[in-house]
């Protein structure tokens, strides 16, 4: 998990060899490709609007810019042994480091859910069980701050177990759902092993399925992850929800799945579908259409392996029991001391006002990047997601930085708004229509 809030004490950037040092010295908490290739102090994030900082608005992936955050969550090792050294084998007749989009066998159709787990995870296997349905979870290791997939401290190494003893494929969607065509060699392998390390660590095992996030591959990408040992899977069936998450607007999801599904004949028809678990419309309300109509139409569900044929003892590889590393972050960031000020007497936080506090507003208040005292929880889009983003994305103005020694409580949008902070991961989703 990323830091607790903890203040932006303008730390230094280090200006890249070539560039004017004084120059640099002009904007020293800026970091970035926008600002001179200017890189954070060890253990330190650069948010995608450019800001050194720590903290989920700085660090969480995919959004923190790694190659300029050396405490980005992306670039964070989980604790586990490393897989580097495994033996791999390609076994079977599915094709490893090559692009795959459908399924073999008709009348077969894989759901999947990338992104995961999340807080909705747990109901949406309840769902799948009510319904003696399976899918295949494209998990990602650390991503939108949920922290690390085998911390123990999180439910997520329990939730990664339950799909397994359900019935259900996991498979890999990286580390933290980078670009891999944006990452060199060595950290396209990183994002790979990185999620191995975690895999191993929950089950023994990890997956020889993959998924690139975005969906964005090319063929050194594709030769990385054949020589990993991994089949490259796609999906030819998109229904959306991540562009519909809103109950007036899911129904375009459930037209998508109906003009595939709905009448098809199964002797004829196979589907791979994608869908995402953080999506709360995916969840609750396409997921349960979506399984009533493939059992009405007679279509069987099944995980991607067993859509393609694949024997399920292909579906893993046995990792390593060797000793075990636990690194708390890449560098060893320090723990910076807050500056706490006076107590907000208006509702008001934060640099912008006098650096006053939330401390008096009740336990479960923060400071919100907007400069409010809210609840941890709160519910306001003005107040707490609009200026979420604006400071993550500079989708406004890099002005309502806020630095956050002015609240004792971790600020995240309600349930309701989760979409909003996904924005931070698909913003770019919409032009390429893949997550």
């Amino acid at each position: 998990m990323s830091p607790a809030w903890t203040p932006n004490p303008a730390r230094a950037a280090t200006p890249n060899p070539g560039w004017n040092y004084m120059e640099r010295r002009q904007t020293v908490s800026r970091c970035g490709a926008d600002f001179g290739g200017a890189i954070c102090d060890p253990g330190y994030c650069c948010s995608s609007a450019g800001w050194c900082g720590l903290g989920y608005l700085y660090c969480s992936a995919p959004s923190c810019q790694i190659n300029y955050g050396p405490g980005c969550d992306a670039n964070t090792r989980p604790c586990g042994s490393d897989t580097t050294n495994v033996s791999r084998p390609q076994l079977g007749s599915v094709p490893y480091g090559v692009a795959i989009y459908h399924c073999e066998v008709y009348g077969d159709i894989a759901l999947t859910y990338d992104d995961g787990p999340w807080d909705y995870t747990s109901d949406l296997l309840d769902l799948l069980k009510n319904h003696s349905a399976k899918a295949t979870f494209f998990v990602t290791g650390n991503n939108l701050g949920k922290g690390q997939i085998n911390d123990p401290s999180l439910p997520w190494p329990g939730i990664i177990r339950r799909m397994i003893a359900e019935g259900h494929q996991v498979a890999s969607h990286t580390w933290a759902h980078q670009r891999l065509t944006d990452l060199t060699p060595d950290q396209v392998r990183d994002q790979m092993l990185f999620n191995e390390v975690a895999f191993n660590d929950i089950l023994g095992y990890f997956p020889t399925y993959m998924r690139p996030p975005y969906s964005a591959s090319n063929a050194q990408v594709d030769s990385i992850l054949g020589d990993l040992g991994y089949h490259v899977t796609y999906f030819n069936l998109d229904t959306e929800g991540y562009l519909h998450d809103d109950p007036n607007t899911i129904q375009q999801s459930k037209d998508i799945w109906d003009g595939a599904v709905e009448g098809a004949n199964t002797a004829t028809t196979k589907w791979l579908q994608i869908e995402h678990d953080p999506v709360w419309q995916s969840v609750y309300n396409l997921t349960g259409y979506m399984l009533e109509s493939l059992f009405r139409n007679g279509f069987r569900s099944v995980t991607v392996g067993e859509c393609l044929g694949d024997p399920s003892g292909n579906w893993y590889r046995t990792g390593t029991s060797g000793p075990s590393t636990c690194p708390s972050t890449t560098s060893g960031a320090p723990t910076p001391t807050p500056t706490v000020g006076l107590p907000s007497t208006d509702g008001r936080c934060g640099v912008n006002f006098n650096g006053t506090t939330c401390v008096n507003q009740g336990p479960d208040r923060c400071c919100s990047p907007g400069g409010w005292c809210v609840r941890r929880r709160e519910r306001d889009f003005k107040h707490v997601v609009k200026p979420v983003l604006e400071l993550i994305i500079g989708i406004v103005t890099d002005d309502n930085n806020q630095h956050h020694a002015h609240g004792h409580a971790h600020c995240r949008p309600a349930q309701h708004q989760w979409p909003l902070r996904h924005q931070l991961q698909w913003h770019d989703v919409r032009q390429s229509r893949l997550g």
